[in-house]
């Protein structure tokens, strides 16, 4: 799952950047309305966390843009303005959900949980290839009702994959799931991690493929 963090407290961002890395997610930041709006037409996000007292202007009017770019992306704002007229305001823009600082990082992730579950956010729940299951919402990788225990960037490569499964899906386009915009990506980072998934779904008995097409990228789909 890759988050949009727009955040331009400097310690804010690392906390929640770091809470976020280490529940598995994928996360871009940036500090400012003007780089909100580059991000956008790099990347799609799976939720956004909008700070809404930004450098160049009050969050909430990002909220239209992002909806344009990411149609149905959750939006939970996160503001030091924790007044009901805030609150109010922030819901009336188009907010899913709006967190007053200070707030516990447990409430933070649990609130993102809640806005995922909504089915306006999941259009897609779970999806299924022989023996193997993605379930979108928790994100997480089942064969015979089992959870493989799977490398953050490993499931990533999973998730894309199942999502364009039987698809090819191009280096490119793996690579921004797997890998924030910080991120330093060696030339053969991505291999590494498509050899050690197909080994662990070969051993789960998933009875998917994963294939190399030459100079595009990597195809998933049943084995025959």
């Amino acid at each position: 799952m890759r988050i949009l963090l727009v955040e331009d407290e400097a310690e804010m961002a690392i906390a929640v950047r770091a809470v976020l890395e280490r529940e598995g997610y994928v996360v871009d930041h940036v500090a400012s309305l003007a780089e909100l709006h580059e991000a956008t037409t790099i990347a799609i996000s799976d939720l956004v966390l909008l700070d809404r007292t930004l450098s160049d202007g009050d969050g909430l009017n990002a909220i239209a843009e992002l909806r344009r770019t990411n149609p149905g992306v959750p939006v939970i704002v996160l503001t030091a303005r924790g007044d009901v007229p805030d609150r109010v305001a922030g819901l009336d823009a188009g907010a899913d959900d709006y967190l007053a600082k200070p707030f516990a990082m447990e409430e933070m992730l649990a609130r993102m949980r809640a806005v995922r579950r909504r089915p306006t956010a999941l259009p897609l729940q779970q999806v299924q290839l022989g023996e193997l299951v993605y379930d979108m919402a928790n994100d997480e990788a089942l064969v015979g009702g089992v959870r493989l225990d799977l490398p953050r960037r490993e499931l990533r490569v999973l998730a894309a994959l199942m999502r364009r499964r039987g698809r090819t899906v191009q280096r490119g386009a793996l690579e921004d799931a797997v890998y924030g915009f910080d991120d330093a990506i060696q030339s053969n980072t991505l291999d590494s991690h498509v050899s050690r998934l197909r080994k662990r779904l070969a051993e789960a008995g998933a009875e998917v493929e994963i294939h190399a097409i030459r100079g595009v990228g990597y195809l998933l789909r049943r084995q025959d």
